[in-house]
């Protein structure tokens, strides 16, 4: 397989981030909808959802074991780790955020906002001063495909952020259509966040916003950092020099901090997360659809945990 099958190079910048011996690997398939992954070092093993299958998976990095990690999972899509190394999960089913305690046990952190029960919590990040920030579009009630078909009570669709002392929920962005995914650059001075508004009408946004945000959590700006040029952008991560590698439709898209879209990862379905695993941090695990995918890249991804 030559490199132009695996990489696609649309700046110079971008050619020093990969090894062209390094190929894109299927681990696994057979899932519905592949979304939100998330790794843990400790155990050297990555989790993610199977949201139509209602189904968690979790695939070990020693033997390339896969294995089911929860079922029913309250449809669960995007994942996280805290500061404690605990899972945080959003489910369309529960229509909540939600964390897997050390013993196992699950602890509800969210399922209302104004006493009213959220859409259907999508993409999670975790702040170093453990304050929790997710996107609550209303795909896991649209249908029965993802989630339970419900009507809004919220009747609209906000971004999110839980105080982790008094367990509050603020909404901290409520002027997008469908907020989907959501990450913070490395110095957690600017909030990244995707809409994909598009899939609700042809004239809404496909594109990721950029926030700023104070030392008080209070978020500013929300410009237009870049408009998708292959379907949508849904879930990604940042290397530890401020890059972006998001999913699209037909891999995923490497953005420098200055809005370059300077390269592709080629992935032979559509991507609609990713997430650094790896004892270095330099495995870029991919949901495509129906499989797992992997490639070992020149970058390290920000530590989550």
């Amino acid at each position: 397989m030559a490199t132009s099958d695996y990489y696609e190079v649309l700046d110079t910048r971008f050619a020093r981030l990969f090894n062209s011996n390094a190929h894109v690997d299927k681990l696994h398939t057979g899932c519905r909808w592949a979304e939100g992954p998330v790794y843990f070092p400790a155990g050297r093993f990555l989790v993610w959802s199977d949201i139509p299958n209602d189904r968690m998976l979790r695939y070990d990095e020693t033997d390339g074991s896969v294995s089911v990690f929860r079922q029913p999972a309250g449809n669960s899509n995007g994942n996280t780790t805290d500061r404690k190394g605990r899972l945080i999960t959003c489910e369309h089913g529960g229509r909540r955020v939600s964390r897997t305690e050390h013993d196992g046990s699950v602890t509800t952190l969210a399922d209302k906002w104004k006493g009213k029960r959220l859409n259907s919590p999508n993409d999670v990040v975790v702040k170093s001063d453990g304050s929790i920030w997710f996107t609550d579009p209303a795909y896991g009630i649209d249908s029965d495909y993802e989630g339970n078909k419900a009507e809004s009570e919220i009747g609209a669709c906000h971004v999110y952020r839980i105080d982790p002392k008094k367990g509050e929920i603020e909404a901290v962005i409520t002027d997008m259509v469908r907020p989907n995914g959501i990450a913070f650059s490395p110095d957690e001075k600017l909030l990244y966040v995707v809409d994909t508004g598009r899939t609700h009408g042809a004239q809404n946004p496909a594109h990721m916003r950029v926030f700023k945000v104070s030392d008080k959590n209070k978020v500013s700006g929300g410009e237009v950092f870049a408009d998708c040029t292959a379907g949508l952008f849904d879930g990604f991560r940042l290397d530890t020099d401020g890059r972006i590698w998001t999913s699209a439709a037909d891999g995923i898209h490497c953005y420098d901090p200055d809005g370059t879209l300077i390269g592709k990862v080629k992935v032979p379905e559509v991507v609609a997360n990713c997430a650094w695993g790896g004892n270095k941090r330099n495995v870029l695990y991919i949901c495509g659809t129906t499989s797992l995918y992997a490639v070992r890249l020149m970058v390290n991804g920000v530590k989550l945990c």
